[in-house]
């Protein structure tokens, strides 16, 4: 059942939308999505749709609200249309584990938070742990845009594991300051209405902005207010870009 939009916001959702004129570019916002549980991955791709903007996706093997994982051959039609839509894509690591020390030069310990296990990754372990995710990404949306870009999981990394990264030809990408919307916090101590209206006082020109295609446990989605927001921004003159190959600061 569709939501009602929330007071204070129902104003946004009236603005311009795909197809309508747009107000002339007076800065540009990078939104990227990292996979998370996907429960609102297509209420959320809908709203880019709609909203004509284009998002950088970092992608894991993450387990998904369907009971399969993120990279299976059942989200395959997801991630073709988002490519054919022009989005862009990079690496979120494949286990979406956590990076957690250095314990030797050229070697970075990466630990999974729900107990599967932990190791230490050289050179080579870690290459392909990032090529992993694209190159199986590929495999499900040929032709999809690769960035040579990469997120560590929680934003967490090392000085090793920059640098093996960096070895291997990619860069990591993280958010900005005023780019964590706050899909992930607890939305009784976090209302929606109250995350939108700071997203859309707060950001600013060049923010990469970080997002997931659903969170577990937030009680009300953070998609219920995406449109708005993306609406709001637009109203104040911003446009939305895809990362570029070198990344941002």
């Amino acid at each position: 059942m569709r939501r009602r939009a929330l007071p204070g916001l129902a104003a946004a959702l009236a603005l311009p939308a795909l197809g309508r004129a747009q107000p002339a570019c007076r800065g540009t916002v990078y939104l990227t999505i990292d996979t998370g549980w996907g429960r609102e991955a297509e209420q959320i791709a809908g709203i880019l749709r709609r909203r004509d903007v284009r998002a950088t996706l970092f992608v894991a093997d993450e387990p998904t609200h369907r009971g399969d994982r993120s990279l299976d051959e059942s989200w395959a039609p997801f991630w073709r249309a988002r490519a054919a839509e022009g989005h862009a894509f990079a690496s979120h690591t494949w286990r979406h584990w956590y990076f957690a020390g250095d314990p030797a030069p050229g070697r970075v310990r990466y630990a999974s938070r729900r107990g599967e296990g932990a190791e230490q990754l050289d050179a080579a372990g870690l290459c392909a742990e990032l090529r992993r995710p694209v190159e199986r990404l590929q495999a499900l949306a040929p032709g999809a845009r690769i960035l040579p870009l990469w997120r560590a999981p929680g934003g967490i990394t090392t000085p090793n594991a920059l640098a093996l990264a960096a070895a291997c030809g990619l860069r990591h990408q993280g958010w900005t300051a005023n780019g964590f919307w706050g899909d992930e916090l607890d939305s009784a101590k976090h209302p929606n209405d109250v995350l939108a209206r700071r997203a859309i006082e707060r950001t600013r020109d060049g923010e990469v902005v970080v997002l997931h295609w659903g969170v577990r446990s937030r009680k009300d989605p953070f998609a219920e207010v995406l449109d708005p927001i993306i609406a709001g921004l637009q109203a104040r003159g911003f446009c939305f870009a895809t990362l570029p190959a070198e990344g941002k600061t």
